[in-house]
């Protein structure tokens, strides 16, 4: 049996970036993959600057195109704001080469990376675990679950009862002619409104689109009919191949908890997607440094790393995504009192929203207490 410090479930960006700075400390640790890698992940793809500029390497050899202005289009394409930076506010990737990459340098500090290994179970003792996988048997002292939404740890580990706020979400990988990608890859677009309390996106990649849709509308919702008006709201008109993808994203996180004996949840198993736009991967990212160092700053005690994860969780990543669940509702809601605000204040809230996503500045506090400020305006 092979023993390590720790043991990642899942390659992603949350789990491969847990790894990359734990294995840059020097501790033993082990990321578990039911794949092989390089495999394609279900990703709209854009990476926003808060995430990258906070990435502990350079990931040009993995970037599709990069993005300096962002279109956000409301009330079915009738009011468009634009805001523009000097830097790349949103960074094209596609996930199987930008996984592999962050995998690939934490392999260089000595991290073990066990592919086509699918987690069983697990056996919890006093001071470390056995974790049974379809090619034999781990033991480990921490284990982060980093398998995504689903995350079948999270389940062998205690956490029964999904307590996130999961949304449904479609997304295609789509080849158009040469004149439609020529037109649509010059920018990044959100069409607000384009589905009911959703949204719809254009990604341009480096030689095809990535094109989605989402709500957050409880009850059933026909996603693949909104695209096809999406479709024809971008003004495609043939379309040479295409490949759909279903999912679903956390956009709000889990209220029983991040930890249970001595496994941690991080990325989307917590339930850490960025509510506003669904964007993942920022936050996967921050919570797997944030457990690697507290799991280095105790010293491997369990206890201590606990307490110090929860203690880093409510610094940044809690507080803002409580804020973002509050413009999300005001945003997706396409009621007379939005438009209002948006046809005062709408060039000034998107360059807010842009200024968030390039890292300029943090989730704005008392947002009720504003937007209240704002709606009495309009009563007045």
């Amino acid at each position: 049996m092979k023993n390590f410090d720790v043991a990642i479930i899942g390659s992603g960006p949350s789990g491969a970036s847990t790894a990359f700075y734990l294995g840059k400390q020097g501790i033993s640790t082990v990321i578990i993959e039911k794949e092989t890698l390089p495999r394609y992940k279900t990703c709209g793809g854009g990476f926003v600057n808060r995430g990258r500029k906070n990435m502990p390497f350079d990931i040009s050899e993995v970037i599709e195109r990069e993005f300096f202005t962002v279109d956000s289009y409301f009330n079915n394409n009738e009011t468009c704001y634009q805001s523009k930076k000097e830097e790349p506010i949103i960074t094209m990737i596609m996930r199987d080469a930008f996984d592999n990459l962050i995998v690939k340098k934490a392999k260089e500090f000595g991290v073990t990376l066990l592919e086509n290994h699918t987690l069983k179970s697990i056996d919890f003792m006093n001071r470390k675990s056995i974790l049974k996988t379809s090619q034999g048997e781990i033991s480990a002292k921490f284990i982060i679950a980093a398998d995504g939404v689903l995350s079948p740890t999270a389940k062998m580990a205690g956490w029964k009862n999904d307590t996130r706020k999961l949304i449904p979400a479609l997304e295609y990988e789509v080849e158009v002619s040469k004149k439609d990608f020529e037109r649509l890859s010059k920018s990044v677009r959100f069409d607000v409104d384009a589905v009911p309390n959703g949204y719809a996106w254009s990604f341009p990649k480096k030689n095809h689109l990535s094109i989605g849709v989402l709500t957050t509308k409880k009850g059933r919702i026909n996603l693949k009919e909104y695209y096809k008006k999406y479709i024809q709201t971008l003004g495609i008109k043939e379309i040479l191949k295409e490949e759909a993808h279903g999912f679903q994203i956390p956009i709000a996180p889990r209220t029983d908890g991040f930890v249970k004996n001595n496994v941690f949840l991080i990325g989307d198993a917590a339930g850490f997607a960025e509510p506003i736009t669904a964007e993942g991967i920022s936050n996967a990212i921050l919570s797997g440094k944030y457990v690697a160092e507290a799991i280095i700053e105790s010293n491997l005690d369990g206890s201590l790393s606990e307490k110090k994860y929860i203690e880093k969780l409510h610094l940044k990543i809690l507080p803002e995504l409580k804020s973002g669940a509050i413009l999300s509702k005001f945003f997706y809601h396409n009621n007379p009192v939005r438009n209002f605000i948006l046809s005062k204040y709408g060039q000034h809230f998107n360059n807010i929203m842009v200024d968030i996503l390039h890292g300029d500045r943090p989730f704005p506090k008392n947002v009720t207490k504003k937007l209240k400020g704002k709606i009495k305006e309009k009563i007045l």
